[in-house]
Parts: structure tokens; C-alpha cells; sequence
């Protein structure tokens, strides 16, 4: 049977649960998803907007009756807990997440919270609740990361390998930057270019990997139906951003005939000059779609797994910077943190 298929069967009649249901990714895989035609979709998201846009979205394409929008956050486990024994779902697709990477450098305590602590408990809520698969949207820079966006990610992709089982299958799928999302420079350079320019890019050498929205959720869909794990997607050749830059300049008329210039302002913190989907100390083997790759990872052990989470939530509640940092580092071994936070923590150490 056709994977496709295999994905679709996870969907069709079953309870979907689609977390950041109101974001780009998000939005998406809700829209994808009703076409499928799930028993239920339950929509969770924190943003009162995004979650109405959606609603609206869905309203004019599939049956009321056949969804719920459900505004709360997924650092709430009493809702989650809600939510998990109101609707018992399926499947659950994990696109929450806080990603812009410079806004994350200053709101450290917020990233680890929603990304690895967020994660986290809703792992644990979602096996005990006896849930048959789950499934995060995760990003290539959770590998060797220098963020804490990226090392609060690398910590949800640790806790999914560590609390899958036979009962609840976890998967991660690292995705590269989506056209048009978000996080994606792209809106920001249409905006740029909408008001005559400059087009800022950070650095001529910096590169991402890029793929279209139909293509990340076909992945995302993909990865459900294989067993637990991580998976990367089988890409082309990065792309340089000022490539992109002129590529969308030389796309619009009016653009090109103002001249509109490309200025470089320099890498922000917590930014690469490139991207990786794998670290040295990962391989990855085929799949049985070419698409996919699979990621093997050393497996921490579970008790020191659970008591390091104790501690960096620990750390986050009390606002302890130092310790969540240092933390983290005892984590995610290969988190180098930013200028930025390590200027930061001498500052809270002082």
C-alpha cells in the first residue's frame, strides 16, 4: 500500500489534534487535513487571531460540526488534560512552536518554556492518554544548534525519542524554511520591496534550504506513517538569501525599474551562515520512500532524561538563567549559546 495511503488512513474517520493550528504550517495542515475528511479535527492555538483565521478558513470548506477551535497554550497541561479526555484523539500534529530566532536570543526563559517544556509535557500527557501517534514539526536548526530556538527545539526531538513506546508512536520531521512562512525572509522581502527597498540580508554567503508549503505538509504527512523517530526530508542545494533577494526584486517590474538595492546588515544572534540537517554525531538511512530520510540518535537515559527536564524547568520557573543555560548545555551536549546569552548569564551570575 502507497504511503500516501497509509496517511491517509491515519486521518479519515480518526480524532486529529493540531497543535499551533493557527500558524502558517499550521493553518496549512488544518486545511489539508478536512480534506481528508477526519471523525474530528480539534484546532489548539494561543493566538485568538490566528485561531479565528482559520476557523473563518475552514468555515466556508468543511462542516461546522466537523471541527473545534480550542484558544489556550501549550504550556497549559490542565488543558491539555482537557482536551486529551474530552476528545481522545488519533493522531496528534505538533506545529506549535515560537521560531523567530533573534526575538528567541531575548526572550530565552519563553523558548525553552514553549518549545522544550511545552513539548515535553504534552508528550508525556499524550502517551499517557494512550494517543496513537504524534508527530512535531521540528527545524534543521535544532542541529548543533547556537540558538536557544534551536537547542529549545533539539530538547522537544530528544523528549519524543524518549518517551516514544509501542503504544504511542512519536516522530519528528526537521524541516528546512517554507516559502511564505512566517519565519521565512520572504515576506519580509515582498514588504521591502512593496515599499521601494533597501532589501536587508545579513550576510552574502548566508544559505537556507527552502521548500513550498504543499511540499513541507506532504512531508509532515509522510513522516505519520512511518514508526517513531526523526526524519529529514531528501533536499536539493541550499539557497543563497541574496539570491532570493534579487530573484523577487527581478520579479517585480516596479522594483526593477526603481533599482531597488540589496544592503547587508550583518548575522543576528543565534544565526548560522548555513544550515545542516544532520550533526557529525548523527547518520541517516533510507527509508522506504526516497523522500524521507530516517536519523539514528544515541538515546540518553530515560531517568537522567526526566531529572535533567526537572531541572531546567526548575530553572525557567524561577527565572534562573544560569542554571536553564547551563542545563540545556548538559542536554544538548552540541548548543554553543550566543554572545548574547553568554553575556547575559554573566550578568545574572554577577
Amino acid at each position: 500500500m502507497a504511503l500516501e495511503n497509509q496517511a491517509d488512513r491515519l486521518i479519515a474517520g480518526k480524532t486529529i489534534l493540531l497543535t499551533g493550528a493557527g500558524g502558517f504550517i499550521g493553518s496549512a495542515l488544518a486545511q489539508s487535513i478536512v480534506q481528508l475528511k477526519p471523525g474530528h479535527l480539534i484546532l489548539l492555538d494561543h493566538s485568538e487571531r490566528n485561531l479565528n483565521e482559520i476557523d473563518l478558513k475552514l468555515e466556508g470548506s468543511a462542516a461546522r460540526d466537523l471541527y473545534t477551535s480550542v484558544l489556550g497554550d501549550i504550556c497549559d497541561t490542565k488543558l491539555l488534560s482537557e482536551v486529551l479526555q474530552r476528545y481522545l484523539p488519533d493522531v496528534v500534529y505538533h506545529a506549535a512552536a515560537f521560531k523567530h530566532v533573534p526575538l528567541m536570543e531575548t526572550n530565552p526563559f519563553a523558548a525553552v518554556a514553549n518549545n522544550a517544556l511545552g513539548t515535553y509535557n504534552l508528550a508525556k500527557l499524550v502517551r499517557a492518554s494512550g494517543v496513537a501517534n504524534m508527530v512535531m514539526i521540528s527545524t534543521d536548526k535544532a542541529v548543533d544548534p547556537i540558538s536557544i530556538m534551536g537547542a529549545s527545539k533539539r530538547v522537544a526531538e530528544l523528549s519524543l525519542l524518549n518517551l516514544d513506546n509501542s503504544r504511542t508512536r512519536m516522530s519528528a520531521i526537521r524541516l528546512g524554511n517554507v516559502w511564505g512562512s512566517q519565519g521565512s525572509v520572504v515576506p519580509t522581502f515582498l514588504s521591502q520591496i512593496s515599499h521601494g527597498g533597501p532589501v536587508t540580508v545579513t550576510h552574502p554567503e548566508v544559505s537556507r534550504y527552502f521548500l513550498k508549503i504543499d511540499e513541507a505538509v506532504e512531508l509532515i504527512f509522510l513522516a505519520s506513517a512511518f514508526e517513531g523517530g526523526i526524519f529529514i526530508p531528501q533536499l536539493g542545494a541550499p539557497m543563497k538569501i541574496v539570491d532570493v533577494a534579487e530573484y523577487l526584486i527581478n520579479q517585480d517590474q516596479s522594483a526593477v525599474e526603481k533599482a531597488i538595492p540589496v544592503t547587508f546588515t550583518g548575522l543576528r544572534a543565534g544565526d548560522k551562515m548555513s544550515e545542516v540537517f544532520l550533526s557529525e554525531e548523527e547518520t541517516a538511512e533510507p527509508t522506504i520512500d526516497r523522500r524521507l530520510l530516517r536519523v539514528t540518535n544515541k538515546k540518553i537515559s530515560d531517568d537522567r532524561f526526566h531529572l535533567d527536564i526537572d531541572e531546567l524547568s526548575n530553572g525557567v520557573q524561577q527565572r534562573h538563567l544560569t542554571s536553564m543555560i547551563e542545563t540545556l548545555c548538559k542536554i544538548v551536549p552540541t548548543y554553543r549559546p550566543t554572545r548574547l546569552l553568554r553575556s547575559a548569564t554573566a550578568h545574572a551570575s554577577a
